[in-house]
């Protein structure tokens, strides 16, 4: 039986633990991320927030507080695998790549291509002022060389299809290089000026993508994400999901965590006849090198 990987994102940038249930401290995060390890995810995408008291809401960019979060998970779940987030809007890349030299996660976020990141409420007034997420290739490149150095595997984030292209051209330039592990793609749908989270979009965009790559779709929205998630399982991606990108379960109730939302994901591959795969059979797919007692 074939097997999936499942990620869970477990807490995101900038949602307020004051009004959402998303994990701050290293102890909140290691205990959700237990309950979604157990429920089936063998990759844990990881935020790191700040842990000044009432700033819970604003990310965190120090190695110290990146460590114990990661320590904790990892203490927590025997075998996981880390990945990393990255994104920062500049030029400034220092803190996140501060992050990955301390803790060496084996996969962090490439953020493979810039966007206006745009968001319009109904009034026709601008959600924030209208910005760019910057990724110009001398910025990617610059994460690229860090990872190389830390044993650290990229996943390309794709916003749009025209990243999705891109990720081919990297991979023509060299800039991935085999020891990194196999070309993986993460494609982002649900962001408001991004790709929509349309399935019959979705089926389009595995020709786009290098031979022998693997991709995972992330889902952002309530209920209408989860027949895109099984789309994503029919067609042979890895799953995705988590309190960064929802907090609501196919039925529209809201999740009591990711655990929950992981045993939703587990039943999109189950319905697909795939089976889920463990960490250590996550790493032998992507290309990593085995984990050593």
């Amino acid at each position: 039986m074939e097997k999936t990987i499942l990620t869970c994102a477990l807490t995101g940038v900038l949602t307020n633990p004051q009004q959402h249930p998303v994990p701050v401290t290293p102890a909140q995060m290691a205990a959700e991320a237990r309950d979604a390890f157990n429920a089936g995810a063998s990759i844990m995408h990881v935020h790191i927030r700040n842990q000044e008291p009432g700033m819970g809401q604003m990310p965190s960019w120090d190695p110290e507080v990146a460590e114990s979060v990661v320590n904790a998970i990892r203490e927590a779940c025997p075998g996981v695998i880390i990945n990393l987030t990255t994104g920062v809007v500049g030029k400034d890349i220092s803190g996140p790549l501060a992050c990955i030299r301390r803790v060496k996660p084996e996969i962090a976020a490439c953020n493979a291509g810039s966007l206006n990141y745009l968001k319009i409420k109904e009034d026709g007034q601008w959600a924030w002022p209208p910005m760019v997420f910057d990724n110009p290739v001398s910025k990617v490149q610059q994460f690229l060389d860090v990872m190389l150095e830390c044993g650290t595997h990229p996943e390309f984030e794709c916003f749009d299809v025209g990243i999705v292209r891109s990720v081919g051209m990297y991979i023509k330039a060299g800039l991935l290089k085999p020891e990194m592990g196999r070309a993986e793609y993460n494609l982002v749908m649900g962001v408001a000026s991004g790709m929509p989270c349309d399935a019959d979009l979705l089926a389009l965009l595995p020709q786009w993508m290098a031979p022998d790559s693997v991709w995972q779709t992330t889902l952002i929205g309530r209920a209408e994400i989860w027949p895109v998630h099984q789309k994503t399982a029919d067609l042979g991606g890895m799953l995705r999901t988590g309190l960064e990108d929802t907090f609501y379960l196919p039925g529209g109730d809201r999740a009591s965590g990711n655990g929950a939302l992981i045993a939703e994901l587990a039943q999109c591959a189950q319905r697909a006849g795939r089976a889920i795969a463990s960490p250590q059979e996550a790493r032998a797919l992507l290309g990593l090198k085995a984990q050593t007692a």
